[in-house]
């Protein structure tokens, strides 16, 4: 139903989250985060309860297969659910039950978790994969939306296409990256349309909010404007 990557950025500590599938608003259900805990999609038969377990048991300090055995516990419909993500250190984890419906499969690596079930085959995770580690370099929030564009065009959800979302967030409240396509007939080359205006129009604006290092943020209407300038013209860089 759903194909998604969860990165930690062991460089900034920022989470992201990319998803699609062919469902009505993927990202308002699926995509969870925490502070002091991590990020995670759970998917397939969708349970927000197991999401929220897991979280809260990371943030205890539970190992991640502790962790999602606590989440899933009591949970009868286990079989049908997958779950995966990030921890705040940046340790994968992953479940696939048995009864997720084919093709279906996740895969882990180094601050990184790709799954997806209902694909149109494994070539969608190996390609969201190769995308993302080949995107070495590049900002880590169109790293993600790349590694989710290439899982697309390998054939994505094998029913069709739908809602994509994109976020990515950090230690402030507000996110640094909040996209949704809820429904679209191509979402998720309307997810890179959006992107690519948010990451020119709206970040320098964000750069001026309160934080929780700079409650104040820049609020003088002159000094907002020169510093929105300033980053435009890349004198304040991003």
């Amino acid at each position: 139903m759903t194909w998604s990557i969860v990165v930690r950025d062991q460089s900034t500590g920022k989470f992201g989250i990319a998803i699609a599938s062919r469902v009505i608003a993927v990202g308002a259900m699926c995509p969870m985060f925490r502070d002091g805990a991590g990020a995670l999609s759970s998917q397939s038969y969708t349970s927000p309860v197991a999401g929220h377990r897991m979280l809260t048991a990371l943030a205890e300090g539970r190992e991640p297969e502790a962790a999602m055995d606590g989440a899933l516990d009591g949970d009868n419909g286990r079989m049908w659910r997958q779950i995966h993500g990030i921890d705040v250190t940046g340790r994968p984890f992953a479940h696939t039950g048995e009864s997720c419906i084919d093709w279906c499969g996740h895969w882990t690596g180094e601050a990184v978790s790709v799954a997806g079930n209902m694909l149109a085959g494994p070539q969608v995770l190996e390609a969201t994969v190769a995308a993302w580690t080949d995107g070495y370099g590049r900002p880590f929030a169109d790293r993600l939306l790349s590694a989710l564009d290439a899982g697309q065009e390998a054939g994505g959800d094998k029913r069709g296409r739908q809602s994509a979302a994109l976020i990515v967030r950090g230690t402030d409240v507000h996110a640094a990256v909040d996209l949704r396509v809820d429904e679209h007939s191509d979402p998720v080359a309307e997810l890179r349309r959006i992107f690519d205006r948010f990451w020119e129009e709206r970040r320098p604006y964000l750069a001026t909010l309160p934080t929780r290092e700079n409650p104040s943020g820049i609020y003088d209407p002159d000094e907002r404007e020169a510093f929105i300038a300033a980053w435009k013209t890349q004198e304040v860089k991003p």
